[in-house]
């Protein structure tokens, strides 16, 4: 095939060659053809939003951009009730975006460490038995004390307040994280309920140890999200705490699906994605687009 193939090509394209050499100065020039006209591109679709969030009653002050935002936000959780507790907890660096990052991870498999808004929870992980029988002992709630005590002094319905203003930042922090076209309420929200599914398996946990670290020897359990073990690790009554004021959260951040209120069902006003400093809007939830 190589010694028939590669002469006819070398053939053609001698002859192609000899041929438009000929006939070029006889024939008359061709005009230029104009330009191809380019459509425009289609305005990209705005994603409808799932969970609007409700009408803010107060656009509160001027928001910082998203990089200048620690010290605000920070200050600002410190005024709630149970805020200075749960100040002393967070990591003071880049703190809504790793938030942001951290919900968006829970129902994965893994946590970024280094992503994690919280600092490490203290304590030994405890166990009980041995090598060949073990269990998870219920003393590891103890670890989440501090943690439980500041979630239950938390007022939902001003946390849920401080998430609407500064949500324009939360939004922005997830389009960064990769999503351009959500809208991190729908997350939140989706994260929430996976949360509330966590299963509550009678009895002890038992544990085994394969390598390094302690698994679920009930391969389900094992294969259940970071944020659904997380729950199972902390203790029925931490989990119980939690799973009641995320149903609280998760409350007071939805409103009628499909619409968003104060505007025309299916659009989603602009986000906040500049630099220069953004005032949540008066007449519409704060933050309420993409």
């Amino acid at each position: 095939m190589y010694n028939r193939a590669i002469p006819a090509l070398i053939a053609v394209l001698i002859l192609g060659g000899a041929a438009a050499w000929y006939w070029w100065p006889h024939l008359a020039p061709t005009p230029t053809p104009p330009p191809p006209v380019t459509a425009p591109p289609a305005p990209e679709t705005e994603p409808a939003i799932t969970h609007p969030l409700p009408t803010a009653a107060d656009s509160g002050p001027a928001l910082p951009a998203l990089k200048d935002s620690d010290p605000v936000f920070l200050g600002a959780i410190g005024q709630l009730r149970g805020g200075d507790a749960l100040r002393t907890m967070l990591q003071p660096e880049t703190l809504i975006r790793h938030i942001v990052a951290t919900v968006d991870n829970l129902p994965r498999p893994r946590l970024a460490v280094e992503m994690r808004p919280v600092r490490s929870t203290p304590g030994a992980f405890l166990t009980i038995g041995d090598e060949q029988q073990a269990a998870l002992d219920d003393r590891n709630a103890a670890r989440y004390t501090t943690a439980i005590a500041a979630l239950r002094a938390l007022d939902m319905r001003a946390v849920s307040g401080l998430y609407q203003h500064y949500y324009p930042l939360f939004q922005r922090a997830y389009e960064d994280l990769g999503y351009p076209h959500a809208y991190f309420n729908d997350r939140l929200v989706a994260v929430i309920d996976h949360l509330l599914a966590t299963p509550q398996p009678p009895g002890t946990l038992a544990l085994v140890r394969p390598k390094v670290f302690w698994e679920y020897a009930d391969p389900e359990l094992e294969a259940r999200s970071a944020g659904q073990k997380l729950l199972l690790r902390m203790g029925r009554e931490n989990a119980a705490l939690v799973r009641a004021r995320l149903r609280e959260l998760r409350a007071l951040i939805v409103t009628a699906p499909g619409t968003v209120p104060g505007s025309t069902p299916g659009t989603v006003p602009g986000s906040a994605t500049g630099t220069a400093p953004v005032t949540a809007p008066a007449a519409a939830p704060a933050g309420q687009g993409r």
